[in-house]
């Protein structure tokens, strides 16, 4: 199958066009011809090496979290999916591997593809949709009535976490550029902040949620807009204790991650206030949750481009350029 291929890790290194065999399969798993891939900024940094610690791949190594696409072979323990289903879902940890022609996908990874979607928009949805599920719903609760500041509105985990948060019935504030206000509002944003011009702490009070994706400073300020008992998700870091165990980290990465969150977590606490680091985690049962909202209209993809298979590294720059307005994605067949 052909493929594309990190050989070694670097700021901006290109991937490699290379012929590989097809992914062997195991008992548990399918094997997915891919369709479609989308393409998320943690391909970026694993390609730079910014998750080696957390993730140590051996290379080379083929990139790719979000795939669609056909099974085409079954494992004998699969019980729910047979070849010719048209899937999708955020490959797992260790068995990363769409930007390729086949990628093996383990059964309580996978999900039926939302009925009414192309290729492309299904491969738009894992990553970001879990991610979005995992922060609001699994761990800020988030309920009718609160209120939810989603930084980075118009990109891949924005414009999804807004929809997910208008219908749980939260009241949504986002930041993004001029540019993009008319789309974070249709996606149901009601508060605004034009991040080139305005300052969110001057603006926002008392949110009970917030769903940090930016750096350090972000992160402190954002402790300071939120009510006693709110909570504070951050997806951009730093890592905590907790995320730590989850993974089976070794002990000295654990303590560096302890180190590392030391401060946020004090400050939080003196603030009365819940912080917690979410690297999500793929689900199946999730996403066939997710596809349900789909079908029923209550979420929509949202795609900023589409890149034929050829053009891979151009795609994610263009994901690493921070330009992207929803999702990037690959169409590979």
């Amino acid at each position: 199958m052909k493929a594309f291929i990190l050989e070694r890790y670097g700021k901006q290194r290109a991937l490699t066009l290379a012929e590989l065999p097809t992914p062997a399969l195991r008992d548990d798993e399918v094997l997915v011809e891919v369709h479609a891939a989308g393409v998320n900024l943690l391909d970026a940094k694993i390609r730079n090496g910014e998750f080696k610690l957390i993730l140590p791949y051996r290379l080379p190594l083929v990139l790719g979290h979000d795939v669609a696409g056909v099974v085409v072979k079954a494992g004998p323990r699969v019980r729910r999916f047979k070849p010719g289903d048209e899937v999708h879902a955020r490959v797992d940890d260790f068995r990363i591997g769409s930007f390729a022609e086949f990628v093996p996908v383990r059964e309580a990874s996978l999900a039926l593809k939302p009925q009414g979607l192309t290729m492309e928009e299904a491969a738009s949805i894992p990553l970001v949709g879990l991610t979005a599920w995992q922060a609001l719903v699994e761990k800020a609760r988030l309920a009718k009535g609160q209120k939810v500041f989603i930084q980075a509105g118009s990109g891949g985990v924005g414009t999804f976490a807004i929809q997910l948060a208008r219908h749980l019935g939260a009241t949504v504030a986002t930041t993004t550029s001029a540019a993009n206000t008319a789309l974070v509002k249709g996606l149901g944003a009601e508060v605004v902040i034009d991040y080139r011009t305005q300052d969110f702490e001057s603006i926002l009070r008392d949110q009970d949620v917030v769903l940090n994706s930016q750096d350090g400073k972000t992160l402190e300020k954002s402790l300071r807009v939120l009510k006693a008992g709110g909570r504070l998700i951050s997806i951009s870091g730093p890592p905590d204790p907790d995320f730590g165990r989850d993974i089976g980290a070794p002990g000295f990465v654990r303590l560096a991650m302890r180190l590392l969150s030391a401060g946020v977590r004090r400050r939080a606490a003196a603030r009365g206030i819940d912080y917690a680091f979410l690297f999500m985690k793929a689900d199946g049962r999730q996403l066939q949750q997710i596809a349900r909202l789909i079908e029923d209209g209550a979420i929509r993809p949202v795609i900023d481009k589409v890149f034929p298979f050829a053009a891979t590294n151009e795609a994610l720059a263009h994901v690493e350029s921070g330009r992207a307005k929803g999702k990037v994605v690959i169409r590979v067949k």
